[in-house]
């Protein structure tokens, strides 16, 4: 069954010195509407995952047996949605919820901001406003999902979901709280949503989130009607004016559970720790013609330091996790056996190359 947690939505025209101008979004009166689907078949087995034999990807673990059902983001978060966010809390700006390189125009959000701190406002034209949010850091996502946590408007940023202090901020140690309802997705919620056949709580995965195994990798190829397709391609191969798709471009492409954009786009933080500063990212992007990241196996990471390398993120968006009842800490079926192996994984780490 599709869950939808839609909130009153207003796309509120923009004038910047001509009313003609209607393709440009100032969303800041408005509320963010965001779609889930509800993964089921709780206390599934997970898979192995993770490439021992390469530096560049994560430690083995089992991963995608979560002991709940729960929702989660039908698209990824999208431009629009997370300019929405910044016109309520970031008119001053005090976390650094805007990076200055979203307001590039081909690599960027192209959301662009106006005003002096204390008043700015953000906008985003409309051919971007459906594409999906990055140059965000890990700790920008727990801050969005706290905002939602909280009833959105001037909902606070700082607690809810996370406990952000600044201390757990520095040391990586951050955790989901009980009761949240709103999160960053786990490494486990996202590998189920995208890889788990379903239908049972030992029905497998498959390799890729277009329900197809290796060596049938996902094409590229958006008017091919017959599925099996992601946003990998190289960045200027497609020659738009954004190496990114809008969400849910891919229409005969979805994950098992009606989730797109799994495979490609952008990749994921999730709110898995990995290793010292380092969380868990998932999934390809286009940015660096990144079919590797969308197989199953591989296991990433990048830096979610409190002032991390503003180019880290230029690849990175996420999805949420959504619990209508509030999340509870349940053991998975995997976790005995992960330490048992010694494959429970939060060390290590793996580093993307750029191309």
């Amino acid at each position: 069954m599709k869950g939808r947690f839609a909130f009153a939505a207003a796309v509120v025209l923009l004038c910047l010195g001509s009313l003609a101008q209607a393709d440009v979004f100032n969303l800041g009166t408005g509320f963010t509407n965001l779609e889930t689907v509800t993964v089921g078949d709780p206390g599934n087995a997970g898979e192995l995952s993770g490439r021992p034999d390469s530096e560049y990807y994560g430690p083995q673990r089992m991963c995608g047996s979560v002991g709940y059902s729960y929702g989660i983001g039908k698209y990824e978060v999208t431009i629009a949605q997370y300019c929405d966010f910044l016109n309520h809390k970031a008119k001053s700006d005090a976390y650094g919820l805007y990076n200055s390189n979203m307001g590039s125009i081909r690599w960027g959000c192209n959301i662009q901001r106006s005003g002096a701190s204390g008043n700015y406002t953000y906008s985003v034209v409309a051919q971007y406003a459906n594409m999906p949010i990055h140059y965000v850091t890990f700790w920008d996502a727990c801050r969005f999902a706290n905002w939602l946590n909280n009833g959105q408007g001037d909902g606070d940023t700082e607690t809810g979901s996370y406990s952000l202090n600044p201390e757990d901020i520095i040391n990586n140690a951050v955790v989901r709280n009980v009761g949240a309802k709103w999160a960053v997705t786990s490494e486990d919620e996202w590998f189920k949503a995208a890889y788990y056949k379903g239908g049972g709580t030992d029905a497998g995965y498959w390799d890729f989130p277009t329900r197809n195994d290796f060596p049938n990798y996902p094409g590229t190829d958006r008017s091919d009607r017959s599925g099996n397709n992601a946003n990998t391609w190289p960045t200027d191969a497609n020659g738009s004016f954004s190496p990114f798709t809008e969400v849910g471009t891919f229409l005969n492409s979805p994950s098992p559970y009606g989730t797109f954009d799994q495979g490609g786009n952008v990749s994921e933080w999730t709110e898995t720790i990995m290793w010292g500063t380092r969380r868990n990212v998932r999934g390809g992007s286009s940015y660096y013609e990144d079919d590797a990241g969308i197989y199953s196996m591989n296991r990433f990471s990048y830096d979610a330091g409190a002032i991390p390398p503003p180019d880290y993120y230029d690849i990175i968006g996420f999805r949420l996790t959504h619990i209508e009842t509030g999340w509870q800490a349940v053991p998975e079926p995997s976790s005995t056996l992960a330490l048992l192996t010694g494959m429970a994984g939060i060390g290590g780490f793996a580093i993307r190359k750029r191309k």
